[in-house]
């Protein structure tokens, strides 16, 4: 059984998947070469804000292990359909990314939660029976402006991760309904950051995902490696309280009991078997699990384990449980 983590940095995490070789204030201008956890930025200005933030992590973290420890338990209504709200803030015309591009990425997310991407089937056999259909799926709000669509011009050339976009006040878009609404940000961030999500428990003023417009659903092939949706994935994963795969430290915990621990983030696209470099035990690495970093190609998984933690939010107490009502 993995070790359960409490301090206030394993609790919560806010994700940010940048480039490591950029500038974190300059614009996304061309397609990321590579993922990589960015400072703890973001984690650091939540805790200072709201000294009660680790509490609640706390808490929610031990509901979460109390309700898979049951081996019955269910949804509240046996499955869910998250509404989503998509925030689009432009100053470019590639900015303005279409409904069609929007549309992609709910899309992707379906496919991607119920287990039927099309990449499914690449699932190593030693992880064939573990590996999961979420059962959770997303569609549109729309009874938010008929589209589920809210669009805003603006003058920033780059938003950063302090959660501005999300604020009306400076120049953003506050979010729709927030504890009943899963609600996505598409802007340039900056930085070559592909995205980042908050975790339940953090304020509702600023819950939700964000994801650079340019990584937003099935998008051009300048975008390549991260064109085909995943970022969302990924994000969307850590907003249903997901940790990464290598539980941000060296041979580190997910608190998921079915992934194989893993070394450290993995890159591109490792051939498999890539076997793992952490004692005492020789196995291999789930690369290709949504919450490691490799490529959009390279993702296609996630596990049983996942699955209970994420459901585990869902429940009667849980801290998203109003989407299930």
């Amino acid at each position: 059984m993995k070790k359960i983590l409490f301090s206030a940095a394993a609790i919560l995490m806010l994700f940010s998947c940048q480039n490591d070789t950029t500038d974190s204030t300059a614009p996304t201008t061309s397609a990321t070469a590579h993922r990589s956890c960015a400072s703890q930025e973001v984690l650091e200005a939540q805790l200072a804000a709201d000294p009660t933030l680790a509490i609640r992590m706390n808490q929610i973290e031990a509901f979460t292990q109390s309700t898979i420890s049951r081996s019955n338990f269910k949804l509240v209504n046996g499955n869910i359909v998250i509404p989503v709200v998509v925030n689009v803030l432009w100053r470019t015309t590639a900015e303005n990314i279409s409904d069609a591009q929007i549309q992609s990425q709910i899309d992707v997310l379906n496919k991607d939660f119920t287990a039927s991407n099309s990449d499914f089937s690449n699932v190593p056999a030693e992880w064939s029976g573990i590996a999961a259909n979420i059962g959770i799926t997303f569609e549109l709000d729309k009874t938010v402006g008929g589209t589920g669509i809210i669009r805003k011009s603006t003058t920033k050339t780059s938003w950063g991760t302090r959660d501005a976009m999300k604020k009306s006040k400076q120049g953003g878009i506050n979010p729709t309904s927030p504890s009943t609404t899963l609600n996505l940000w598409a802007c340039t961030i900056g930085g070559g950051i592909l995205g980042y999500a908050q975790f339940p428990g953090g304020s509702l003023a600023t819950d939700g995902v964000v994801i650079d417009s340019f990584y937003f659903g099935l998008s051009s092939a300048a975008s390549y490696p991260y064109n085909l949706g995943r970022t969302a994935s990924h994000e969307v994963g850590h907003w249903m309280n997901l940790r990464h795969i290598w539980g941000d430290a060296s041979c580190g915990d997910d608190l998921v009991a079915d992934t194989p621990t893993a070394k450290t983030s993995n890159f591109g696209v490792p051939v498999y078997p890539y076997v793992s470099l952490c004692a005492p035990i020789p196995h291999n690495e789930m690369t290709m699990n949504y919450m490691d970093y490799t490529d959009d190609r390279g993702m296609y998984m996630f596990t049983n384990g996942q699955k209970a933690r994420m459901a585990a939010i869902f429940v009667s107490g849980g801290a998203r449980a109003a989407f299930g009502i």
